[in-house]
């Protein structure tokens, strides 16, 4: 039961340090050191940084849909275990409660100082027989300490240290009683019902953020190809600036087979993003193994004669480079086009370019009628790259290809004598992006799983190709 009143009154959280004003040289000093021994790299894997506009939202978000403090408020007045009646009033009721106003701050190595600015009207029947009224404006504030379930590996937060801090009590009991006396019987009652009433709210506002953690490190899917699973490193570390979480991600096929990342370089957060912003950096390595998923589906035979803008894809048209196709071949021919990958896909950044290369070969076949096997004409060995467009649609990362080069290309074999496959350069350029090129895109629709964490929304997200990585730059709105 929201109260009419507005938060005026209410002492900025801002005035309170969590060390306490005689360690602000210490305070002082831990924030450079922290900074300087602060990792930032993730080698391989992914790495997240909390800044403080995503924790205040889930903390707010939190304190709003819970209406922790209403409910705490409606059970003022009953009996609970633990709870003495207070000496001088009875028949407790809290009304009105005031809007939270919440401010956090990063302690690093720690966790978060958070400060709860309130609000409320604390009433009943006093010593003197008549209804007393108190209206109070307070601050909570707590240690919200960073650590990992032993039993689950998730991160979680506890609070600890919860105190009340009384900003302004106001009362209707009479002004000709002694001060003294009015002071004291309100410093009892306050201490008395405030600590047991206030601090269990932090705590029930923490279960709900614990909460939002829950499906971090489940398994999640990659089509029918293998499953993703964001597993913690370490138990997350809090700088002055964010908290970050290290991720050994586990990405497995379907058969259970675990693909291993490779050390493929460090990757780093560039420094050029705001102050209490958050990201995710996900490492060339990690994306290079997810690919490695979809490896099989990589494989591609083509048969069809009519394909894009390419000219018929028969015997004729291949004579042109080869001559020998149409001595062997004197009338036309379907061709058959088989591109197998043989090694594990791999994505290499630069600052704003992504390709992803691939090693396989081609081989060319004469289709045959009334059912025969088709002949193969040659093998290729093949090495192209191609270029990567990032984005994300319904929390997934999507991945979108062109044909960047078509590096290398070697006879390994051929049933039509030699020939000079450099010859074969463009026809097989224009093959590989009229017709390989959109059977890739059509396998990465899939798209692969981002971490299911405090109700992200990935689709927001501005992408941004670094070193050996691909940072999204989480965005709230």
């Amino acid at each position: 039961m929201r109260g009419s009143r507005e938060n005026q009154g209410l002492l900025s959280c801002t005035q309170f340090r969590p060390y306490g004003t005689g360690g602000a040289m210490l305070w002082i000093l831990c924030l450079a050191l922290c900074s300087l021994l602060t990792p930032t790299r993730a080698d391989p894997g992914a790495l997240l940084r909390l800044g403080m506009d995503v924790l205040n939202r889930e903390v707010q978000n939190a304190m709003d849909e819970s209406h922790i403090l209403e409910k705490m408020a409606a059970e003022a007045g009953q009996n609970r275990p633990g709870m003495k009646p207070i000496k001088g009033i009875t028949d407790l009721k809290v009304k009105d409660v005031l809007v939270p106003v919440i401010t956090m701050n990063f302690m690093p190595r720690v966790g978060i100082f958070q400060c709860v600015s309130t609000g409320m009207t604390i009433t009943g029947k006093s010593f003197m027989g008549g209804n007393m009224e108190i209206i109070v404006v307070l601050n909570i504030t707590a240690t919200n300490r960073l650590l990992q379930d032993e039993e689950t590996g998730l991160p979680m937060f506890k609070s600890e240290g919860c105190e009340i801090i009384l900003v302004s009590v106001k009362t209707n009991l009479p002004s000709n009683m002694l001060p003294k006396m009015v002071n004291k019987f309100l410093d009892s009652t306050l201490h008395k019902v405030l600590p047991g009433l206030m601090c269990p709210a932090i705590d029930a506002v923490l279960v709900y953020v614990n909460k939002k953690w829950a499906s971090l490190n489940a398994p999640m899917p990659v089509g029918q190809m293998g499953t993703v699973q964001y597993v913690l490193t370490s138990v997350p570390t809090t700088t002055p600036s964010y908290i970050q979480v290290d991720f050994s991600p586990v990405v497995q096929q379907q058969k259970g087979n675990t693909i291993q990342l490779a050390d493929a370089g460090g990757a780093e957060f560039p420094e050029d993003y705001a102050e209490g912003s958050s990201q995710l950096l996900l490492s060339a390595a990690f994306l290079t193994a997810e690919l490695a998923l979809l490896q099989k589906s990589f494989n591609v035979k083509v048969k069809d004669m009519m394909i894009g803008e390419l000219p018929p894809q028969t015997t004729v048209t291949l004579a042109g480079f080869i001559p020998k196709v149409a001595e062997a071949y004197p009338k036309p021919k379907p061709l058959v086009t088989q591109i197998r990958i043989n090694k594990p896909p791999k994505v290499t950044m630069k600052t704003g370019k992504s390709l992803l290369h691939l090693h396989g070969t081609l081989e060319m076949f004469v289709a045959r009628r009334r059912g025969k096997p088709p002949v193969s004409l040659f093998v290729l060995e093949t090495h192209f790259n191609l270029k990567i467009q990032y984005s994300v649609h319904e929390d997934r990362l999507q991945m979108t290809t062109s044909l960047d080069r078509l590096l290398s290309m070697s006879r390994k074999s051929s049933s039509i004598g030699p020939f000079k496959e450099k010859k074969l350069t463009g026809f097989i350029t224009d093959f590989l992006q009229e017709a390989y090129i959109p059977v890739i895109n059509d396998v990465l629709q899939v798209g692969f799983p981002l971490p299911d964490l405090l109700d992200m929304n990935y689709n927001l997200a501005e992408l941004d190709i670094t070193e050996n990585a691909l940072v999204l730059n989480l965005k709230l709105d």
